[in-house]
């Protein structure tokens, strides 16, 4: 294995579909090994079983919101694989682009606490159970961002606002942890993946992907400069890798790759968001 990522041990949270399995697949073929961590230990046994090297894929049932499963998904990681040199904190939700006046009072204040806590505290929760292990490796922090860590509308105000959050805490987690840990982030653009929704708006069964599968042929292509880029999440890996492997990336640390088509690029699109108030 002549790979980025040879003899590389990663922890990933919500490695059990989505973005967060295919760079756990990604890392693989870079000739790391893997833990993924999720809710469902089903779901994640039926990734590592389809692994093409099973053995350097491990599973570990975890809650993001649980500081004390994230603490055992780390001692895991190292009593499996000897160490870890890469968190990747990836697992999150998103709102289905509810806007604030769509929403009552109390949907918006549950929506608030359950998104934030996964989204966010997930993050900073992961990042204190793992920052011993990469300082004793060097390691690093991969956050997944999202064009809605810049850019308006790529949900509604709660998703946009903790994206935007992931983006402050990854820029201060690298000043923190710097020099021994670097920490960055990858901005991905709209994917076809099962993304689910907050229980809390009756939408945890409700997957971003059958919203992909309504598209035909006839369908507009989405407004950004690479209007015909992939929305297969197995295309957005590249940057994971790179910003993982210290050999590849040892001077980048609280940076942002966009991933995202040229949405920083695109030109206005309507002027204004409520005209239909």
């Amino acid at each position: 294995m002549t790979g980025w990522l040879n003899g590389y041990s990663a922890l990933i949270t919500g490695g059990g579909s989505g973005i967060g399995r295919a760079v756990a697949e990604r890392f693989v073929a870079e000739g790391a090994s893997v833990t993924i961590v999720g809710r469902g230990i089903d779901r994640l046994k039926e990734v590592v079983e389809a692994s093409p090297d099973p053995q350097r894929m491990h599973a570990v049932e975890a809650d993001v919101r649980n500081s004390d499963q994230l603490h055992s998904a780390v001692a895991e990681t190292v009593d499996r694989f000897g160490k870890l040199d890469t968190l990747v904190a990836n697992a999150g939700i998103w709102d289905f682009q509810r806007q604030l006046t769509r929403l009552t009072a109390a949907e918006l204040s549950n929506t608030f606490d359950e998104l934030f806590s996964i989204n966010v505290k997930g993050y900073l929760l992961a990042a204190e159970a793992a920052w011993r292990e990469l300082v004793n490796t060097r390691g690093s922090i991969v956050m997944t961002l999202s064009n809605a860590s810049f850019y308006v509308n790529g949900g509604g105000p709660i998703y946009t606002a903790s994206k935007h959050a992931c983006l402050g805490l990854m820029r201060e987690l690298a000043y923190e942890l710097a020099p021994k840990v670097r920490v960055n982030g990858v901005a991905c653009g709209g994917m076809n993946t099962d993304l689910r929704g907050p229980e809390s708006l009756a939408l945890k069964e409700r997957s971003l992907a059958a919203s992909f599968s309504k598209k035909t042929t006839d369908t507009p292509p989405p407004p950004i400069p690479l209007h015909d880029s992939s929305t297969d999440p197995r295309d957005f890996t590249g940057s994971y890798v790179l910003l993982a492997s210290r050999e590849q990336s040892g001077p980048i640390t609280g940076q942002a790759i966009s991933v995202d088509g040229g949405i920083g690029v695109r030109g206005f699109a309507t002027a204004a968001g409520g005209d239909n108030l």
